[in-house]
C-alpha cells in the first residue's frame, strides 16, 4: 500500500503544481519537475524513488515520446533533415569542448575530462516535447527540427561513448558492431513501420474486446522500444519511431485521443516527478562551484552550438534560439551515460552526484527558456 499512497501524493502534487506554474506564466511541466524535488528525498521525503516507481516512470517517458511521434509531421521531418543534422552536430561539438575545458580547469585528468565533455553532448527532448506540446509548437518546423536533431544526437553520442570506452575504459567494445546495431535498428524500424505496423493495427482494430486498437498500438510502442534498447539505441527513440509509424496509418487520431488520457492521468506525471527524486544535497557543499560552472557551461554551449546549427541552415535568430533552448535538457539520456561511465571507470564517484544535479538543472531551465523563445518569436 506504500506505492498507492505515493501515487496519490504524486498525482495531487503534480496537478496542483502544474496549475500554479501555468498561472505564473510558465509551462505546467516546470511545476511538475520542481514538485518532484520538493516531495522527494532532497526535501520533504514523502516519495522515494523505488524500483517500481522507476519502471512506471520509464513507461511514462516512452508514452510521452510515442505521442510525440504520433503528432510529428513526417513530411516536415524529411524537409528539415539537414537542419536537424546541423543542430545535432553543433550541439555536440561546442558542449564537448566546453565540458573538456571546464574539467581541465577543475584539475581532472585527461580521460575524465574527455568523458565529461561527452556527457555534456547528450540531449533528451522528453521535457522539450511536453513544453512544445503545451504551447502548440510541437508540429512546427522548429519543433520537428528539435525532434530530428535529438535522434541524431542520441545516435552519435552513443557511438562516441562506445569509441571512448574501447579506447579509455579498457572494455572490449567493437565500434563496428555498435554502428552496425544502430543501422540495423533504423533499417528494421523502417521496414516494420511500412509493412508490419499497418498489418498489426488492421489485425487488432476489429477484435471484439475492450480497447483492442490501443492494445495493438502499445504492443508496437513497447516492441519498438525494446528493439531499440536491445540494439543499443535509447528506448525513447524506439517509442518515437513507433509513433511515427502509426501516424502513417488511418488509426492515428483514434490512437492519439484514446492514449493521451491513459498517459497523462498517471504515467507521465510519475516520469516528471521521478526526475526530481534523484536530487540529493548531501555532500555537495564542497562542490558547489563545480555544479555552478558545469551548469552554465552545459546550458550556454548547447544553446549556442545547436542555435548556430539552426542559423546556418536557414532559421532566423529567434527560431535558432528556440531550437537551441529545446536541446538544452540532458535528462535521462545523460544520466544513463553517467551511470555507464561510473561502472566503466570513466567517471570518478565523487563527481557523480554533482553531475546528476547539473543534469537536472539543465532540465529545469529548459521549459522557461522555450517559453521565452517562442513567446518572443510570436510577437
Amino acid at each position: 500500500m506504500e506505492l498507492v499512497l505515493q501515487l496519490v501524493i504524486i498525482l495531487v502534487c503534480t496537478k496542483l503544481a502544474g496549475d500554479l506554474t501555468v498561472k505564473l506564466g510558465q509551462p505546467a511541466v516546470l511545476g511538475k519537475l520542481i514538485i518532484g524535488i520538493i516531495i522527494g528525498p532532497a526535501m520533504l521525503g514523502w516519495v522515494q524513488n523505488g524500483d517500481l516507481l522507476k519502471e512506471l516512470s520509464q513507461i511514462g517517458v516512452l508514452l510521452l515520446m510515442f505521442i510525440a511521434g504520433l503528432e510529428t509531421d513526417l513530411e516536415q521531418l524529411r524537409k528539415n533533415w539537414k537542419s536537424a543534422f546541423a543542430v545535432a552536430i553543433g550541439g555536440i561539438i561546442l558542449p564537448f569542448i566546453g565540458g573538456y575545458g571546464a574539467s581541465l580547469f577543475f584539475g581532472l585528468s585527461n580521460n575524465y575530462a574527455l568523458f565529461m565533455g561527452l556527457l555534456l553532448c547528450a540531449t533528451s527532448v522528453s521535457i522539450s516535447v511536453q513544453t512544445l506540446k503545451d504551447m502548440n509548437q510541437l508540429s512546427t518546423r522548429e519543433g520537428t527540427t528539435i525532434l530530428g536533431a535529438a535522434v541524431v544526437d542520441d545516435v552519435l553520442v552513443v557511438i562516441l561513448l562506445a569509441f571512448m570506452m574501447s579506447l579509455l575504459g579498457g572494455g572490449d567494445v567493437s565500434l563496428g558492431l555498435v554502428i552496425g546495431k544502430k543501422v540495423l535498428f533504423f533499417a528494421g524500424a523502417a521496414v516494420l513501420g511500412i509493412f508490419a505496423v499497418p498489418w498489426i493495427m488492421k489485425l487488432f482494430a476489429p477484435l471484439r474486446v475492450t480497447e483492442a486498437l490501443i492494445s495493438g498500438a502499445l504492443i508496437i510502442c513497447f516492441g519498438f522500444s525494446y528493439l531499440a534498447e536491445w540494439l543499443g539505441v535509447a528506448g525513447i527513440i524506439g517509442a518515437f519511431a513507433a509513433g511515427i509509424a502509426i501516424s502513417q496509418t488511418p488509426y492515428k487520431h483514434d490512437v492519439e485521443h484514446r492514449l493521451e488520457p491513459i498517459a497523462y492521468a498517471i504515467f507521465v506525471p510519475i516520469f516528471f516527478v521521478s526526475v526530481g527524486l534523484d536530487v540529493t544535497f548531501e555532500g555537495v557543499g564542497s562542490q558547489i562551484w563545480f555544479i555552478v560552472v558545469f551548469t552554465i557551461v552545459a546550458i550556454i554551449t548547447k544553446l549556442i552550438g545547436s542555435g548556430v546549427g539552426a542559423r546556418l541552415t536557414g532559421f532566423d535568430l529567434r527560431s535558432s534560439i528556440g531550437i537551441g533552448s529545446g536541446m538544452v535538457s540532458r535528462g535521462e539520456v545523460a544520466l544513463i551515460i553517467a551511470t555507464t561511465g561510473l561502472s566503466s571507470g570513466l567517471l570518478a564517484q565523487e563527481y557523480f552526484t554533482p553531475l546528476v544535479i547539473v543534469v537536472i538543472l539543465t532540465t529545469l531551465v529548459t521549459p522557461p527558456m522555450l517559453k521565452m523563445s517562442f513567446q518572443s518569436k510570436s510577437k
